[in-house]
């Protein structure tokens, strides 16, 4: 039995159908409001926030996928995400599963230095000390050894269905919609961006490699960095629109913060847009060397396809 936990999120869907098209039909997906993404899956409603509820969801589990997500809300962040790892730490020890966590990068210096999976943490920003402090939790439970523990660490999203990021948000949605995209910062940095189901295939894939625990890796992304005037020039392309874009300043979105709790909880993060974004997967794709990341002009027109899709 394999288990994912935080079930209901992009990367636990795709996570959910690369299981069962390449690994395992035997599928558990845990969350408040669980929903079936492969018919065969079992379905456990469970609260993370109650280690008990944890624990019974857990039982009986091989390997626990940790992708628990939760709305960019910083208070909320600090509140919930420790206690919820935690649970899923102790209910997978007494499980005696393999744990897999996935992480983000916010831990990580924001400036343009490469980034490896030996890149010291040093957390700008209350959500940043959260994901540092969750990551440092997951490496102690590594090197205690009582379970094998792996962590696969992901830079920023863009993706097809309900990926969340601020690229499809800003760039991607509205090139789609035919109005301008809106760039944070600088349009003349590099970005590393990865491919949602990219990043659930490769984390299924060390869940299912034994030598991999003990271990933290980069996930896999496309070799081809762009910046975003780049990235929109591509967009536009594939899709078969004109549209320009716009920076948006530091100045500009200081003052959005005032009046947008969204743009507030970005703030945090904008140091990382003022510099080359370089996110190194050499590690799992010398391990790998089978897996063929999407590249952008690919996920592009997969989007394009889905788009067209549900207009249709």
């Amino acid at each position: 039995m394999q288990t994912i936990l935080g079930a209901n999120g992009q990367i636990a869907v795709e996570l959910a159908r690369e299981l069962r098209r390449s690994h395992t039909d035997d599928i558990r997906l845990v969350s408040r409001t669980p929903r079936k993404v492969n018919g065969t899956d079992a379905l456990v409603s469970a609260n993370l926030l109650d280690a008990r509820q944890t624990a019974e969801a857990v039982k009986g589990s091989s390997v626990v996928y940790f992708t628990a997500g939760l709305p960019p809300d910083t208070a909320l962040w600090e509140a919930q995400f420790p206690t919820m790892l935690k649970n899923a730490l102790d209910a997978s020890r007494a499980a005696g599963a393999r744990f897999a966590y996935f992480d983000n990068t916010y831990m990580y210096p924001q400036d343009d230095r490469l980034q490896t999976e030996d890149t010291p943490f040093a957390p700008v920003g209350r959500k940043g000390k959260v994901r540092a402090a969750m990551a440092s939790m997951v490496l102690e439970e590594m090197a205690r050894g009582d379970i094998p523990v792996l962590i696969g660490r992901a830079p920023e999203f863009y993706g097809p269905g309900k990926t969340q990021s601020f690229t499809n948000a800003l760039v991607i949605d509205n090139l789609l919609a035919g109005k301008p995209a809106r760039v944070p910062v600088r349009d003349d940095v590099l970005r590393t961006l990865i491919w949602t189901p990219d990043a659930s295939r490769a984390l299924a894939a060390l869940g299912n490699t034994p030598d991999a625990y003990g271990q933290t890796w980069h996930l896999p992304c496309d070799d081809e960095r762009l910046n975003y005037a780049q990235f929109v020039a591509l967009a536009n392309t594939v899709f078969g629109t004109r549209s320009s874009y716009k920076v948006l300043g530091k100045w500009m979105l200081n003052a959005a913060s005032l009046f947008s709790r969204q743009v507030r909880e970005l703030h945090e993060l904008l140091p990382r847009y003022a510099h080359d974004n370089r996110f190194d997967s050499t590690k799992f794709k010398q391990r790998f060397p089978t897996f063929h990341p999407t590249t952008y002009r690919e996920g592009l027109a997969q989007i394009l396809a889905e788009a067209k899709g549900k207009t249709v």
